[in-house]
């Protein structure tokens, strides 16, 4: 079905309704082959708090931005290569049984069901569907689009992706040293390769991480060290958060600027007439 969509007026004319709401603030999404397969509005856990976030999943990349005026102006896309990125669901109990896990936010538990992790090289993140039902249908879309992409045999998946950050309010000390308390004065950081909450003296050093970076960025101090001696490789580098939720998010895509997001409860589209399992 999606075969059959790239060549439609209706494919076109989707695509060129999304670049119109993004503006000039978005990149050009027409391109050779490309099919809008579905779009909706899902919950991003963003750095300080959950936040709706407006995604369009094409067949080959996954674009995501600010809701200003919903479906009608969309701002600070974000576009991920799908070949890049990992899904991984997560349980509403917040437990996947796996090395991730869904951190509680006791003032808004509605919010933190029906989610799963989009992890990729360089930004990744958890989200969350309305239903059940919404989120198997996404989850599904979004790997059936992975597969089918992988299987033309012209796009090869990144091995490396970025470490998933520990939330601002999961830490109160820093999580290397374990005796600095954090205050307005002493902010926190976060390690861009483990993804811990450290104070400045813990994080003074930084380091090149060319999957997330063309320029150094900042790491704690045991990274660091591991890194320099060649020990392991970036991905794998330092222990695993126990509380992931958000990886490598900037301040920008944290904005507090949410106005206009109402009328969001509506459900996904899919346009491929497809039933994946």
């Amino acid at each position: 079905m999606v075969d059959r969509l790239v060549h439609s007026e209706a494919n076109a004319r989707r695509i060129a309704q999304v670049e119109t709401c993004f503006g000039s603030s978005g990149q050009p999404l027409t391109g050779p082959g490309r099919v809008l397969v579905g779009e909706g509005v899902l919950t991003k856990l963003c750095r300080k708090k959950p936040k709706p976030r407006q995604f369009f999943l094409f067949n080959d990349i996954l674009v995501y931005g600010n809701i200003v005026i919903n479906k009608k102006k969309y701002n600070k896309q974000h576009i991920i290569p799908l070949e890049n990125i990992k899904l991984q669901s997560l349980e509403d109990n917040g437990d996947t049984g796996r090395r991730f896990y869904q951190p509680v936010f006791r003032s808004r538990p509605r919010e933190l069901r029906n989610g799963w992790l989009i992890i990729s090289p360089t930004k990744s993140f958890a989200v969350y569907a309305a239903t059940a039902t919404e989120k198997s249908e996404w989850m599904a879309h979004i790997n059936k689009c992975i597969q089918d992409l992988l299987a033309k045999g012209d796009k090869r998946p990144m091995q490396e992706h970025a470490a998933v950050w520990v939330p601002d309010s999961e830490a109160n000390v820093c999580q290397h040293c374990n005796r600095t308390k954090f205050t307005p004065i002493q902010r926190r950081h976060h390690c861009r390769n483990c993804g811990r909450v450290v104070c400045g003296a813990c994080s003074s050093k930084k380091y090149l991480l060319p999957h997330m970076s063309s320029k150094p960025l900042r790491v704690c101090l045991t990274c660091y060290d591991n890194l320099s001696k060649g020990r392991m490789q970036p991905e794998n580098a330092g222990k695993q958060p126990a509380m992931p939720v958000m990886l490598n998010d900037d301040s920008s895509d944290d904005s507090d600027d949410d106005s206009g997001t109402d009328n969001t409860d509506v459900g996904p589209s899919f346009y491929d007439g497809s039933q994946p399992r």
